[in-house]
């Protein structure tokens, strides 16, 4: 094992399960109350206020954003980012701390919300692992900017975090950290060097048509039909544009239109979700899917659709010689046969902003959300209603690979 993996692993060895009672109760809280992305207002009071428990100076920023530095003498200083905000989905976990909070929309409707993709599990951990230091400093020197990223969903919290002077404000770190937890069991972890999740581009295209009657559609221009082709014809860009093997993902999300079966509505809108390893099929996907919607209004003899981009999510790229000192860590904490070193995710990051903002190192990571032996096909996904981890063991599994990948930057002494 390599230095950097020896000092993480010895980091990682402070959690002791002593703070796990606190931190179910913690995560309990934030999984029963979750907010929208930007609207996270009682959460980051909630983080503030356990921050404050320990000592650490915190500000905001990018509006509900909270950033906390823990400083520990001359060393260091490395940045650990968890993110803060829910998703609108209606609950169906069955958990007793299962969420029936409510939240608004962009526009206007009111939503189930519900922390279906672990953001409560990320906050716990930090906070968790963050008490740990706070209680050992004679383990470690150094700073770690703690970073509670709002809007992750999207995409849109780490770009107002760095627009709002983050790296102004904080000290400015030597690399940034992150972790995911995922449908693994909590004795598993995911990591990868490069580009290990997908660039990510969300649209909403407005179909403009001329609405009839529906027993004249010789007066119309039907979008609803336009639509359907579009549909259809959009899923041969990645089927026959992109080179087979490449992770490149396009779905249609949404598509209303219409008020009653007689009437021939005059605009359709769909929403799409685009997905590409990089950055030159990025450009190849999106100049296609601009191409087909134009050439398929063309040839309804529609208007030329209106497209608005609704997120972008950037590259979250692991650097190879910080991500090789974190994967060795990690391997001491869990065990060599149980980190898999072929993390490569269809899913997107907003995370590769804070890092390549400032030019420094990101190194992300993924760990499991459920009880070791559990049935696999009992492991319910993120982004479901029914995602619940199991909190007493992926709690320490997060907190324990933060102390190790904290451990490869800190000094630590041997």
């Amino acid at each position: 094992m390599n230095r950097a993996g020896a000092a993480g692993a010895a980091l990682s060895r402070l959690w002791n399960g002593s703070r796990l009672a606190a931190s179910l109760s913690v995560y309990r809280h934030l999984h029963a109350h979750p907010e929208l992305s930007g609207q996270e207002h009682r959460t980051a009071e909630f983080v503030e206020a356990r921050l404050a428990d320990l000592g650490v100076e915190t500000f905001r920023c990018g509006g509900t954003g909270v950033v906390g530095v823990l400083r520990n003498g001359v060393g260091p200083v490395v940045a650990y980012r968890a993110d803060l905000d829910g998703l609108p989905i209606r609950e169906e976990s069955g958990v007793p701390y299962a969420s029936t909070d409510q939240g608004h929309l962009p526009d206007g409707s009111v939503s189930g919300v519900m922390h279906a993709c672990g953001h409560d599990l990320h906050t716990t951990v930090a906070l968790a692992a963050a008490g740990v230091l706070a209680e050992n400093r004679a383990a470690w020197a150094g700073t770690v900017v703690w970073i509670f990223q709002p809007a992750e969903e999207t995409a849109a919290g780490a770009a107002a975090m760095v627009e709002d002077g983050l790296w102004e404000k904080a000290p400015r770190p030597e690399a940034v950290l992150a972790q995911h937890v995922t449908s693994l069991p909590s004795d598993q972890v995911r990591i990868g060097v490069g580009n290990v999740m997908n660039l990510g581009d969300s649209w909403r295209v407005r179909l403009r048509g001329r609405g009839a009657h529906g027993a004249r559609p010789h007066e119309s221009i039907d979008p609803i039909v336009l639509g359907a082709h579009l549909v259809t014809r959009l899923q041969t860009v990645v089927s026959r544009q992109v080179e087979p093997g490449s992770p490149a993902v396009l779905t249609v999300g949404t598509f209303h239109a219409g008020t009653k079966e007689n009437i021939i509505p005059d605009e359709a809108i769909l929403s799409l979700n685009i997905r590409t390893p990089d950055a030159e099929t990025r450009e190849t996907v999106l100049s296609a899917v601009r191409r087909v919607i134009a050439a398929e209004a063309s040839a309804s003899g529609a208007p030329e659709p209106r497209i608005e981009e609704i997120s972008r999510f950037p590259r979250c790229f692991n650097a190879p010689e910080q991500t090789a000192e974190v994967a060795a860590a990690l391997d001491a904490v869990f065990g060599p046969d149980n980190v898999a070193r072929d993390l490569r995710a269809t899913g997107s990051e907003d995370v590769g902003w804070l890092a390549d903002a400032i030019g420094v190192p990101l190194v992300f990571w993924m760990f499991g959300a459920y009880r070791p032996g559990r049935d696999p096909g009992d492991m319910p996904s993120n982004h479901t209603p029914h995602f619940a981890p199991d909190p007493g063991y992926a709690i320490p599994a997060g907190v324990r690979a933060a102390l190790a990948a904290l451990g490869t930057r800190l000094d630590v002494p041997s």
